[in-house]
């Protein structure tokens, strides 16, 4: 029930927004460059490797060694724009439609989190990840890494089709709001490198 509301549901978006997206597209390929879509491999069910496909936010400029420059000097005015009304993630609508995301479900994050989850934390792994989620409405990238696992990890033991049309208007009220989009004082979110370490985490 849950596969065909995601597949339905998502492809009824993708037509009605259609002009939208290509619209956008061509906004941040006149931006931001090319390539338009912003790439990235990400950890689905159980933990198997897909590719999570975004609207770049962010330029390429580099500095005089041919290194990325900070997020923060990256990071446009345009593309505050797209993430602070989640513009930039509406290409995930693809990946709902090819299976690797469910509208509802926890987050899917980097491959390179993996070995650092507890055995608790890597139960977020036991469904399949989401456009949004519980963690998503209850604070976002405001709270702790690890209140926000607790948050993913609860929604596993919880989840039901009452639960997820809840979490679908709570998203649109929050993204409406603006609500939650990144942490006081940052244009990403901290890195998660276990229970007490904090290092920029680079989204492109």
């Amino acid at each position: 029930m849950k596969r065909l509301f995601d597949l339905y549901v998502s492809i009824f978006l993708l037509v009605i927004l259609s002009p939208l997206i290509g619209i956008l597209a061509i906004m941040i390929h006149y931006k931001l460059g090319s390539p338009v879509i912003f790439k990235q491999q990400r950890p689905g069910l159980n933990g198997k490797p897909f590719y999570l496909y975004k609207f770049r936010t962010m330029t390429d400029e580099v500095n005089h060694n041919n290194e990325l420059l900070p997020d923060h000097q990256r990071l446009t005015s345009f593309g505050k724009l797209l993430r602070k009304y989640s513009l930039d993630e509406l290409t995930q609508l693809i990946n709902v439609i090819k299976g690797d995301l469910s509208l509802v479900g926890p987050r899917p994050l980097l491959m390179e989190y993996l070995p650092l989850y507890t055995e608790e934390q890597a139960k977020r792994h036991l469904v399949k990840p989401g456009i949004t989620g519980w963690a998503q409405i209850n604070g976002r990238n405001t709270v702790s890494w690890e209140e926000k696992f607790k948050l993913d990890v609860w929604y596993v033991q919880n989840q039901t089709f009452l639960l997820d049309t809840r979490i679908l208007f709570l998203t649109v009220m929050k993204v409406i709001k603006s609500e939650g989009i990144t942490q006081p004082g940052n244009v990403t979110v901290d890195r998660f490198e276990g229970s007490h370490s904090k290092v920029k985490e680079g989204h492109g």
